[in-house]
């Protein structure tokens, strides 16, 4: 096997995010295949949900926000904790009610610095502006299950239903638009990041997204879904991703091969559906590193650091 530039470093690609207005109130601000944002407009103020990965590029968002409206943005919720997603926050001032799962909060604590060392060696594009991080972001709000935000009369669900691409995994509801905003528990048509995930608990999650039967919805990377036919094609898309990714690895394993032998039985085997959809070749050393482990451990997912990330794509691209 050839060598392959390391997970995303060599991406160079500039991205522009675009407004994507999902229905009356809630809008997306999207790119091709970068980490998606979104934000909702109430009465008197504005909920965003994530916020890229430095100030920098949050303030993107921001004059996204201010071209659609002035009101105040009041509070931010976080889907689930990956740097890339969260370290953003401090764009939006020091008074924002900053609203996260206890599983978020949780694993902020336990990974926090590790991961965004990671993620900052994975993908160094998406972290312009770095050195104005000024830390960790932490929530102030925190929820087991589910909280609602009110917006003056229109009420955001904010939903913890299962685990799946990370311990946190939750949602923003709108149940009277129908318009789901899912994180990383769905992807349209991009390759499916399952390194810290829980892949064998993550199908019936997808179910429980079915169940409300969302009439647009916002992936955590590629288009926005502006029917229910398009929602239901990217959850089915996500799952059967991850059907393939795990059925793969598992029957590799099952023959006895040694870590790099599955890796690259799962390559081959994904790789007609799935090859040519973004971020594929990055994602997948990790994820079938956590299949593995899953069937070994059944475990946690162990925390990824810099220096392990680059001696697992040595060991497996090398």
């Amino acid at each position: 096997m050839s060598t392959t530039s390391f997970a995303s470093a060599a991406d160079n690609r500039e991205q522009t995010a675009r407004l994507v207005r999902l229905s009356a109130h809630a809008w997306a601000f999207a790119s091709d295949y970068d980490p998606n944002c979104g934000f909702i407009v109430g009465r008197d103020s504005v909920l965003v949900i994530d916020t890229r990965a430095t100030p920098t590029m949050a303030r993107q968002l921001m004059a996204a926000i201010r071209s659609v409206t002035p009101l105040p943005v009041r509070h931010l919720f976080l889907t689930h904790y990956h740097a890339v997603r969260v370290l953003g926050a401090a764009a939006f001032g020091p008074d924002i009610a900053v609203i996260a799962s206890e599983g978020t909060r949780t694993w902020i604590e336990e990974r926090g610095q590790a991961d965004y060392e990671s993620e900052r060696g994975r993908f160094p594009r998406l972290f312009q502006g770095a050195e104005d991080i000024p830390g960790l972001t932490r929530p102030s709000v925190t929820f087991k299950d589910q909280v609602s935000v009110w917006l003056g009369d229109l009420e955001v669900q904010l939903l913890h239903i299962g685990r799946g691409h990370s311990r946190g995994d939750s949602v923003a509801w709108i149940p009277s638009e129908g318009v789901l905003f899912a994180g990383d528990l769905v992807e349209n048509r991009c390759a499916v990041y399952a390194g810290d995930g829980y892949i064998r608990e993550w199908s019936a999650t997808l179910s429980k997204l079915e169940a409300l039967a969302p009439r647009a919805l916002l992936p955590g990377r590629g288009a926005p879904l502006q029917d229910a036919a398009g929602a239901q094609a990217a959850i089915d898309g996500t799952r059967g991703f991850l059907d393939a990714l795990w059925h793969a690895a598992a029957d590799a394993h099952g023959r006895g091969l040694d870590r790099r032998r599955v890796y690259e039985a799962a390559l081959a085997a994904l790789k007609p559906a799935y090859g040519d959809w973004p971020v594929f070749q990055h994602v997948m050393p990790f994820d079938v590193c956590r299949v593995l482990e899953e069937l070994q451990e059944g475990c946690e997912p162990s925390v990824w650091t810099d220096a392990r990330d680059k001696a697992l794509w040595a060991e497996l691209n090398g």
